[in-house]
């Protein structure tokens, strides 16, 4: 429906012959893929290509920070994302769920966590196009000292988020006692 203003009050007018209707769930997650549209179109051809090559080139940068800390089970190139395993962290304890979560105690949002399922201990990373070599080079670095942290304290590691309001959750306790809604 489209939005009319009648008399100083707005209302939805329903009357919209041309419309496709109304948009449900079932048509998929159509805010983003408008978003994704819009941003295509704002970009253009030119700008499209650019972007995607600052996104591959954001990626392979990324690699080779991470190359000699972390396995790279598919090659040194990459194109806008890459897997790394934790493999060698998790012999020494250290499962990839905990390097995620000490992620967030250097300030960033971990990256996809055991996917793709045929890499064990998989972590994805997916550099986007808008960083920057600073953000990379500090992403890098806390990547590097959470592998140190691995092999001298890897109980830091482990006990990660410790700097976040809501610590580390009890894994067992969350899946054989869901709380699947609002408590006051």
């Amino acid at each position: 429906p489209h939005i009319r203003c009648d008399n100083g009050f707005y209302r939805f007018d329903h009357d919209c012959p041309k419309s496709i209707g109304k948009v449900r769930a079932f048509f998929g997650n159509v805010n983003k893929v408008v978003r994704s549209y819009a941003y295509i179109r704002q970009l253009g051809a030119k700008g499209l290509r650019q972007a995607s090559g600052h996104a591959v080139l954001n990626a392979n940068y990324l690699l080779a920070l991470l190359t000699g800390e972390y396995n790279i089970p598919y090659g040194q190139r990459c194109m806008h994302e890459f897997v790394i395993n934790g493999t060698a962290q998790n012999n020494i304890g250290v499962k990839t769920l905990y390097i995620a979560n000490k992620l967030i105690d250097y300030g960033f949002h971990p990256p996809t966590t055991y996917f793709p399922l045929i890499v064990p201990e998989a972590l994805m990373i997916e550099p986007t196009e808008t960083e920057n070599r600073e953000m990379l080079e500090l992403f890098a670095g806390a990547m590097l000292e959470i592998a140190r942290l691995a092999r001298t304290a890897p109980e830091e590691v482990a006990a990660a988020p410790i700097t976040t309001p809501v610590t580390r959750m009890d894994e067992l306790a969350a899946a054989r006692q869901p709380v699947v809604c609002w408590k006051d």
